[in-house]
């Protein structure tokens, strides 16, 4: 077997071990941060400081009792966590984890693989994801579920929009979709935040809003919906829509530390003195460290602000996302026209 394909499937298989342990650990941070931010103690029972925690939770998932309502699609309550789960997954193969590691005297890329359409790519698995929503409320025959979907889905739509727009001012100026390429761009001079910071901010409130997270939690909000669009699931079933939401955070954090942040690039790397695997095992570091950084947004936002009301969500993500995104691209616009003409 060729051996860039062996290590193809080390790869794979290696984010998708990451990601996995990444979610899990998430559900650990997460309750010490808001532990933090409450004047509590947080997980301290299973293992030292809690960090069995995960675990625990793991095995209890797999050992509650498995329930299918009587008079719910089989399949599609099963197909539904499924998608969920496997699009999730799927974001992560565009994702350039490093600059690349030479063995042997063969530079292997750290990225499964670097298709030239990459931001197409994940703007279209991150759609296929709201399937996994809308087929899993729908299928439970439960009103709570069907509103919990109904809601996920026009959200998403929604938040697409203005998450789609705001990645076109970077690709004007960028010139090229795909992630490996952005990411190598900004070796060369500053991080693309400096030249696009409206369509950063726009980018990561749209996903707060593609994760479900808080304040745009609305599909799945206790006080509202009971749980939303699982609120029949039960077992692992559960444990993979709540697997899936973590996933995605993480994978929105490399993908906003890839394009806006530098990716795997840190400030003087190469006045270092440093090069070959050393060099891309701190490339590695770094991009790991920013994407903790977001993930830690990404809860403390959940911690601190209150749900918005539906009427507040479609109106900031139609009345507001949506103009500032069309603004963003007619100044990014106008300003490459200008350089151009300098130059």
């Amino acid at each position: 077997m060729d051996a860039m394909l062996i290590y193809k499937l080390i790869l794979c298989v290696l984010v998708f071990v990451v990601s996995l342990a990444m979610a899990a650990y998430m559900t650990w941070g997460e309750r010490k941060l808001a532990a933090i931010l409450q004047d509590r103690v947080g997980p301290d029972r299973a293992g030292p400081l809690g960090l069995l925690q995960p675990v625990a939770d793991g095995v209890k998932m797999f050992m509650k009792e498995e329930m299918l309502p009587g008079k719910s699609n089989r399949f599609l309550f099963i197909l539904g966590p499924c998608l969920f789960m496997v699009t999730a997954c799927m974001t992560g193969a565009v994702i350039p984890w490093g600059s690349g590691i030479t063995i042997n005297g063969v530079l292997y890329p750290m990225q499964i693989t670097d298709i030239n359409i990459g931001l197409l790519y994940l703007l279209g698995v991150v759609s296929i994801g709201v399937y996994g929503i809308m087929i899993g409320g729908w299928a439970s025959n439960n009103k709570y579920s069907l509103l919990g979907a109904l809601r996920a889905s026009s959200q998403m739509i929604s938040y697409e929009v203005a998450m789609g727009l705001s990645l076109i001012a970077l690709v004007m100026m960028t010139g090229t979709l795909s992630l490996g390429e952005i990411s190598r761009q900004q070796d060369a001079g500053l991080a693309n935040v400096v030249y696009q910071p409206l369509g950063f901010l726009i980018f990561i409130i749209c996903a707060f809003a593609e994760t479900n997270r808080a304040p745009f939690d609305l599909p799945e909000c206790e006080s509202e919906l009971v749980g939303g669009y699982h609120t029949e699931y039960s077992s692992m079933k559960l444990g993979l829509f709540l697997f899936a939401e973590y996933i995605n955070m993480f994978i929105s954090s490399a993908v906003m530390a890839s394009l806006y942040w530098g990716g795997y690039n840190f400030p003087f790397q190469h006045e270092l003195g440093l090069e070959g695997n050393t060099l891309a095992i701190l490339q590695t570091v770094a991009l790991f460290a920013k994407i903790v950084i977001f993930i830690f947004i990404f809860m403390w936002v959940r911690w601190t602000l209150p749900r918005f009301r539906y009427d507040q969500l479609m109106h900031l993500g139609w009345r507001v996302l949506l103009p500032l995104s069309l603004a963003n691209i007619f100044i990014t616009g106008i300003v490459m026209y200008l350089m151009g003409k300098l130059n």
